[in-house]
């Protein structure tokens, strides 16, 4: 059990210095996953016989007398849209449900140069689209703080793996909120980094000007930890840059941070808003400068992001055709190419996934395109304004990471607009392409509270520094 209150930096000490093997500490978390997930249902998938063999090369390594990488030997779980060499990557479709990665996405292969452990792939919402992991074909994935309640989505399976000690990091993508809002709902770190810092190669694309691929732990250093080995420029994705190194000097004490008034609104639950002035509080008293500031395109963000996304979304799911891969129906009625084409996508797709594709193409089409592509387009440059000008003023801004703890399944299902406002806080960081991590903050009702800690662009620094003063903090 000591295991679990380590981090990765500590586990790394002790296999270093051989008071556990990797084999050890991967048979601890095969056997936790063995008896949990029957009911938390985090993985879709496990490899304990690959897990196995990773581990026991860190060994070899170790006992060879050979220096090993800080993530050498730490078992990790990896949501089911990051492609694998090898192993299926559903995306938690059946239009994908027997497709095989053909190879790895450049975040595996660096944590592959790493040594990492593989435990499984992780449940998701279909396609990544959700804020709930309802939406996932094949089950639900459940809070461990409250089985009845959502992990949140659409990296509800990573989230929910790291929260009940079924793995020590996971990786997860952020377009919407997808790795902060369910860290908030299951009481773990999620960090979204900037738009580029990480390779999007190899992830299952949803809205490829927004996705982002970034860690869930349990700590702020071992998401550092894990940034830190997956970030840097791809040749094979022509949107990631090279990361400029910004040195954070300051400490929680000196930082001047900004509160927007308009992260606080009607709707929120009247109980996260205290919890979350409150931890303001504590930072102020600690000697951090709280100031108001103005992000006035906030509003908008949602009714913007709902229009980019659609529209991004319906231009990559063209290639799920029944054709090149994945499934294709043997309906008796698809006699011709355009038949295949319809059945295989009605079956195979998901009513979220359809939804969206519809929206997407609507919003594209002749007639329409000026009046809501383009000008969401224009509004998402207004956003992306405000930050800078909030920047101007303060070193880093703290929000609410959701307006709410985590809901009842099936309590936002039959309205879409409810399920789209979890999403509200976390929306308007991908459209800016900012980084932002969520860090827990404290309960109501035993259910987790996230706070969002946003820097600048490419100021991954400040964000660790703020969060790890935070944690010492509130410890």
């Amino acid at each position: 059990m000591e295991i679990l209150s380590n981090s990765i930096r500590e586990i790394h000490e002790k296999l270093k210095k051989k008071e556990m093997s990797a084999l050890e500490l991967t048979d601890f978390f095969m056997d936790e996953i063995k008896s949990k997930d029957k009911d938390i249902k985090a993985f879709l998938s496990n490899d304990f016989s690959e897990a196995k063999k990773q581990a026991e090369k860190v060994d070899l390594a170790i006992k060879n007398g050979n220096e090993i990488s800080m993530l050498s030997g730490i078992p990790a779980a990896i949501k089911d849209n990051i492609l694998i060499d090898g192993i299926k990557a559903t995306a938690s479709s059946k239009i994908l449900e027997n497709y095989v990665a053909p190879y790895d996405a450049t975040v595996i292969l660096k944590l592959k140069k790493q040594d990492s452990v593989f435990l499984g792939k992780t449940n998701m919402d279909e396609f990544a689209m959700g804020s709930s992991t309802e939406n996932s074909a094949f089950f639900k994935t459940k809070n461990p703080n409250d089985l009845s309640r959502v992990p949140g989505g659409s990296s509800g399976g990573s989230a929910a793996a790291v929260a009940s000690n079924q793995c020590v990091f996971a990786l997860g993508s952020d377009t919407g909120g997808s790795i902060r809002q369910p860290a908030s709902f299951c009481g773990v770190v999620g960090l979204k980094p900037t738009y580029g810092a990480v390779s999007r190669y190899g992830l299952i694309a949803m809205a490829s000007s927004l996705d982002q691929i970034g860690p869930l732990t349990k700590t702020v250093d071992d998401a550092r930890v894990v940034f830190e080995s997956i970030k840097g420029k791809d040749k094979k994705d022509a949107t990631s840059v090279m990361y400029p190194e910004k040195l954070q000097e300051k400490g929680l004490k000196d930082l001047k941070i900004g509160i927007p008034k308009e992260y606080f609104i009607e709707g929120m639950d009247k109980k996260v808003e205290d919890v979350i002035k409150n931890e303001i509080k504590k930072m102020e008293d600690a000697g951090a400068k709280i100031e108001e500031i103005d992000l006035p395109h906030t509003k908008d963000a949602l009714s913007v992001y709902y229009v980019i996304m659609p529209a991004e979304v319906s231009s990559n799911m063209a290639r799920y055709d029944g054709i090149k891969y994945g499934f294709s129906t043997h309906k008796s009625d698809s006699e011709d190419l355009l038949s295949v084409y319809l059945n295989s996508r009605a079956e195979g797709i998901g009513p979220e996934v359809k939804k969206r594709m519809m929206l997407g193409t609507y919003v594209l089409s002749a007639g329409y395109y000026d009046a809501y592509y383009k000008r969401a387009q224009q509004v998402r440059t207004k956003i992306t304004e405000d930050f800078k000008k909030a920047f101007s003023k303060v070193d880093i801004i703290a929000t609410p990471t959701t307006p709410t703890t985590a809901f009842s399944f099936g309590e936002k299902t039959e309205d879409p607009l409810a399920m789209y406002l979890a999403d509200i806080f976390t929306v308007p960081i991908n459209l800016a392409g900012v980084p932002a991590i969520s860090v827990p903050c404290g309960k109501i009702n035993n259910m987790p509270v996230g706070l969002q800690f946003i820097a600048p662009w490419f100021c991954e620094e400040t964000l660790f520094k703020a969060g790890e003063d935070y944690e010492k903090l509130i410890s």
